[in-house]
């Protein structure tokens, strides 16, 4: 099974088109039969138990005290694959429209730079969404499909599991989707520290009087001072948190707010800007997953195999995230040398064959 998933993720990150177990079987040379790859992805059920085991050396050599758990969701269309209960409608909040594929949602760490050391950025837990129970609208009369979990169920989860693990972290990242106040409390009971961005409609208070009278207001109308962390209380949580508005320049010139809250309550702006800026780290990931690992370049068609194709793809991103250490190399100037190596190869097999035709 070990030689086969390392075989699958290798050919996922040689590849630059679209992937199938006759493809690694031809690339091969027959040396593997397509049933043979067919029934590794069919006749296995990995999962983020699996990605812990994969991960745990290298995370166990790079992990720190103050690292960073990171949680975001991605979508990998599908636009064109029949619908079962994992490739499905979902909603995607940048296109602001509902789209057809895999919603994948992952705990990414991120380490703490050593002295001249890149971080170490690797997904240490990850689940799949999906839509199990069906539920049929009277009016309509559309079928639509339901998860049993909520995102925010299943982030609990994640972390309740990396302290099972004995993870090394402090602070957990996420964007406005995971900023709960049930997160924050959940993430405070955890004894680990939260930075959140927080919509601009949010209720808070300044004071704990304020609080006590119900003088509620949204955290874009309060009097906050600019890239300044102020203590203030959320309406339904209770304990108090800091609060910080940042004020930046887009690149386009246009001024930009966010807001973003943490339970450590000595942060100074400094590190509020620092810490969340390790975010980013996620959604990098997701792109390299798609671009440089064929995350959406299977046209398997059960939610085993593409379950399974979804681990291999996460696991081809290790592969990166181990050869980025030992060549000082990106993942995608990586996966450029890849390529370019392909390229030469291909070539040179042009060459030897417009030569026989002119010898022919």
């Amino acid at each position: 099974m070990s030689s086969l998933l390392d075989l699958y993720s290798d050919y996922l990150l040689s590849s630059q088109g679209q992937t199938s177990a006759t493809g690694l079987s031809a690339l091969l040379d027959g040396a593997i039969q397509h049933d043979s790859v067919t029934r590794f992805l069919s006749g296995h059920h990995f999962t983020s138990r699996e990605l812990w085991l994969q991960v745990k050396p290298l995370v166990r050599a790079h992990e720190s005290e103050d690292a960073c758990l990171v949680f975001d969701d991605t979508l990998v269309e599908k636009a064109y694959m029949d619908e079962n209960e994992l490739i499905c409608w979902h909603y995607d909040h940048a296109r602001q429209r509902n789209v057809k594929g895999i919603n994948l949602l992952t705990g990414f760490y991120v380490s703490s730079s050593k002295e001249g050391a890149e971080p170490l950025r690797i997904p240490v837990t990850y689940m799949l969404i999906l839509k199990t129970v069906l539920s049929c609208e009277l009016k309509t009369r559309k079928i639509k499909r339901q998860c049993l979990l909520t995102k925010n169920q299943m982030m609990q989860m994640m972390i309740q599991q990396a302290i099972a693990n004995q993870l090394k972290f402090n602070y957990i990242l996420a964007d406005t989707w995971f900023a709960s106040s049930d997160n924050m409390r959940f993430i405070h009971k955890c004894k680990k520290h939260f930075i959140f961005d927080l919509k601009d409609n949010r209720l808070a208070a300044l004071s704990q009087p304020a609080r006590s009278k119900g003088q509620w207001s949204r955290i874009d109308q309060l009097d906050l001072p600019d890239n300044m962390p102020v203590r203030v209380w959320l309406k339904d949580l209770d304990l108090p948190v800091l609060l910080i508005k940042q004020v930046f320049i887009n690149q386009d010139l246009s001024c930009g707010v966010r807001f973003l809250v943490s339970n450590r309550l000595d942060l100074s702006a400094e590190e509020f800007d620092t810490l969340y800026k390790k975010r980013w780290g996620v959604e990098e990931y997701h792109k390299s997953i798609k671009q440089n690992a064929s995350v959406a370049k299977s046209p398997a068609r059960t939610v085993q195999t593409q379950s399974n194709h979804v681990f291999a793809s996460i696991f081809a991103y290790v592969k990166l995230e181990k050869l980025k250490f030992a060549h000082a190399l990106n993942h995608f100037a990586l996966k450029t040398k890849i390529y370019q190596a392909a390229l030469k190869a291909a070539f040179k097999e042009l060459a030897i064959l417009k030569l026989q035709a002119e010898l022919a």
